[in-house]
């Protein structure tokens, strides 16, 4: 939730920066200016970041992906960050034709959903910290939100309901908060996951993690604005964004359908290995004891 933060403060203080470096000083500057400040945090990054004498692991990769519950939550982050670069190359044109606003305040109204997830990250975090139970339960009303804000977003022909810009970005802020109900728990459930299966704890596993998850969200990443794009050319913004929702709705139901099967399996399990029946004979030889 903490690191969350400044994620979200990078996608809040973006968009309006950007849109005023682009609208003053034309098209190359933002990315020169970003670029610039990304070569200075290097040096800076190296001086202040501590260093590790890490030993290697012995787990494998394949061992981890292969997991069951790893793999739900590889497509849990795979369909958040397909739903997030859908809206890179076709939010700012439905909003431009749709509302005829300027560059700087297209920029303003993708404060909606970078807002609300970072002011929602920290008691997120808190909450999936502290109450590790509320986990699942995040992960799956996270994906079905998130489905139903995306079949909003348009909103989607079927329903009849006529585009506003204040409903448009109220349902900015609630994407940006079903986003993070879902990736916040991400990160937490797989290292669970994997200390159950015997994963030997340490920076090893971390960087197992990190990197599988990293490659799904770059997976993500590129197919969200490709699929996008071509059915926001095809059939328009708002049954893209209805279609595009589907990921999440998939991610949702498949994170539903696994935790589900997974408490049947562990209270039939506990079921077998404890019958009521040795409980109700130890209670007797118990009090006759006495």
């Amino acid at each position: 939730g903490s690191l969350e933060i400044f994620a979200g403060l990078g996608l809040v203080l973006g968009p309006p920066l950007g849109g005023f470096l682009y609208q003053s000083f034309g098209y190359e500057v933002p990315f020169i200016t970003l670029g610039c400040v990304v070569l200075v945090l290097v040096p800076v990054n190296m001086c202040l970041l501590p260093k590790y004498d890490s030993i290697p692991g012995k787990d494998s990769f394949w061992k981890l992906i292969l997991l069951p519950k790893v793999l739900v939550l590889c497509f849990t982050i795979f369909s958040l960050s397909a739903c997030l670069g859908f809206l890179d190359p076709t939010m700012s044109l439905f909003i431009l034709k749709k509302f005829k606003l300027s560059a700087g305040y297209v920029s303003l109204v993708f404060l909606g959903l970078a807002l609300s997830y970072s002011l929602s990250s920290p008691l997120l975090g808190l909450l999936s910290d502290r109450l590790p139970y509320l986990r699942k339960w995040m992960l799956v009303s996270g994906g079905l939100m998130t489905a139903l804000c995306f079949f909003m977003l348009g909103p989607a022909p079927v329903l009849h309901i006529e585009s506003q810009l204040w409903m448009f970005v109220l349902v900015l802020v609630l994407i940006g908060f079903s986003l993070g109900m879902c990736a916040i728990p991400v990160f937490p459930e797989a290292l669970q996951c994997a200390y159950e299966n015997g994963f030997e704890e340490g920076l090893s596993l971390l960087g197992l993690v990190s990197g599988l998850f990293s490659a799904m969200w770059s997976l993500g990443a590129f197919t969200g604005p490709t699929l996008g794009g071509f059915l926001n050319e095809k059939l328009g913004f708002e049954w893209a964004s209805a279609i595009q929702g589907g990921w999440a709705l998939l991610s949702g139901l498949a994170t539903g359908i696994f935790y589900i099967t997974e408490t049947t399996r562990r209270s039939s399990s506990s079921s077998l290995q404890n019958p009521p029946g040795n409980n109700e004979e130890r209670t007797r030889l118990v009090g006759s004891e006495t």
